[in-house]
């Protein structure tokens, strides 16, 4: 398909498809960072105020309690399981989930600490209800495991998890200032929060429970945002290197170019990273049924796709705002827009002038107005 020009010249017309997947989509970024910035702010004011309002589900490991298990005989459903410990004790339990697949599936129960009598009650009547059996296959009450897991163990947990991450943007923070520059570092981080602050919004809002398994799949999701951002900075440094010596185009018109560029190799990135993602849900889910698998790709499916955003329409948009403010590019981008006031060209910051039309072909000598050349005359 071809469309024509305002000199008659027939140039190819490409879909938005085309357009996005070889960079020169012309898809503005920048210049709509205003909306950009009010969409992220709903996102993150609704993240923070679910975390306010409905808190967390905490996991067994950071709450404390105590965790019941037995092998799980043949056609035994959660529900069963519930019914009988809510007939014994007289309340329900915290989680009653089925772990493994085939001859080796158990069951596990999660619930509030349970002192001795309690436990021994229960145990009876797991047994007295679904008779579990042991590694030798005889029906016993030892094969009804109890654990008590202390909610101190959750919190050392979650102290070294917020060193770490605290090491981690530090050492972000020093890379990126030495390898791009300090606007970027700034930038780069402030993306990471809006990660974490929105992942954590999700797991709060949706109820999602937050167990260790979470917590390293925090640090995990942070480390693909930090190399998707990287990679579209790399992409503006190279765009924007000189830029301060020509009048053509500003800072901002060179960084949303970067992002046309590096916008459909983010795509691929994210979906060849969630299809891993997605099967290890399955594997986790429907053929294992391990809990700790199921915790940690749920965190990276949540963390892949925020990072994705983030490192597109957050990480960039703050770079050229925070760049716009004051310095060099400041001053450039004024001293451009001015010349365009001048010429009558007008365009809005962060905005790329429009492709210009191709110039009129300039008649041969002796060409008619139809373009047909005078015979000459002898």
């Amino acid at each position: 398909m071809t469309e024509s020009n305002t000199s008659g010249a027939v140039l190819p017309h490409h879909s938005w498809l085309q357009r996005l997947y070889t960079g020169t989509g012309g898809f503005e970024v920048i210049g709509r960072r205003k909306f950009y910035y009010w969409l992220t702010g709903v996102i993150v004011g609704l993240s923070l105020l679910s975390i306010v309002v409905r808190g967390f589900t905490l996991g067994i490991e950071f709450e404390g309690g105590t965790r019941i298990q037995f092998p799980a005989p043949d056609g035994v459903s959660t529900s069963q399981v519930e019914t009988v410990y809510a007939d014994a004790l007289g309340t329900d339990p915290v989680s009653v989930q089925t772990v493994g697949s085939g001859a080796s599936s158990s069951v596990e129960i999660r619930s509030e600490a349970l002192d001795a009598g309690q436990v021994n009650t229960l145990q009876n009547a797991l047994f007295d209800a679904f008779h579990p059996t042991d590694k030798n296959g005889d029906a016993s009450k030892s094969a009804i495991s109890v654990a008590d897991v202390s909610e101190t163990w959750g919190g050392q947990i979650t102290k070294k998890a917020l060193i770490a991450l605290i090491v981690f943007l530090v050492i972000v923070s020093i890379y990126i200032a030495i390898r791009f520059e300090r606007d970027m570092a700034i930038a780069a981080i402030i993306s990471l929060f809006f990660d974490m602050i929105v992942t954590a919004g999700i797991y709060s809002l949706i109820g999602f429970e937050v167990t260790p398994a979470t917590v390293i799949g925090l640090l995990t999701i942070l480390g693909f945002s930090l190399y998707d951002t990287v990679v579209v900075f790399d992409k503006v440094e190279e765009n924007t290197r000189g830029v301060l010596h020509l009048n053509r185009r500003t800072y901002a018109e060179q960084a949303n170019l970067a992002v046309n560029q590096t916008l459909m190799r983010s795509i691929n990135t994210t979906v060849i990273s969630v299809l891993p993602v997605i099967g290890l849900m399955v594997v986790a889910v429907w053929l294992l049924g391990v809990g700790t698998l199921k915790d940690l790709a749920l965190v990276q499916l949540v963390g892949i796709l925020v990072g994705a955003y983030s490192s597109i329409f957050t990480a960039t948009p703050l770079l050229v705002s925070i760049k716009e403010r004051w310095g060099p590019v400041a001053a450039h981008t004024e001293k451009v827009l001015g010349k365009r006031a001048a010429a009558g060209t007008v365009t809005a910051p962060g905005v790329a002038p429009a492709v210009r039309a191709a110039a009129p072909v300039t008649p041969q000598v002796g060409a008619t107005p139809t373009g047909k050349r005078n015979k000459k005359r002898h």
